[in-house]
């Protein structure tokens, strides 16, 4: 019974990998962004109008601005956190799981689902 527990939660597992898309590459043009995976075959394409500005992208998500609020949004562009730019700052880097943003004097650092993990004094 154990054994086909462990076998059944690896399966579960898997499965949840594999739905989850993997972004390698955002190419930008006048009008759409298009989203493409490891293998560089595309994902999805997202209008500029409905996305706002492209401030970077991770692995699974994509940072984008609109108006007074930063969207991170995963490989298919559904919203995932959103996020006031007055709260924020300004971005300055997405990496492969986090966020930097600088507002004032300090710096800080977000995951990929909006929550805070670190601040500091900028020099």
């Amino acid at each position: 019974m154990r054994k086909l527990f462990t076998i059944l939660l690896l399966l579960q597992v898997m499965v949840v990998q594999a739905q989850r898309q993997q972004i390698s590459y955002i190419e930008e043009t006048k009008n759409w962004y298009y989203v493409y995976d490891e293998q560089g075959k595309r994902i999805g394409g997202l209008s500029r109008s409905s996305v706002g500005e492209l401030k970077g992208w991770g692995s699974d998500f994509f940072v984008s601005k609109r108006h007074s609020f930063y969207y991170i949004c995963d490989a298919k562009g559904k919203t995932l956190k959103t996020m006031s730019v007055s709260n924020v700052g300004e971005i300055v880097g997405v990496s492969n799981t986090t966020i930097t943003s600088r507002k004032g004097s300090w710096i800080f650092t977000w995951n990929k689902e909006g929550k805070k993990i670190s601040a500091r004094s900028a020099h």
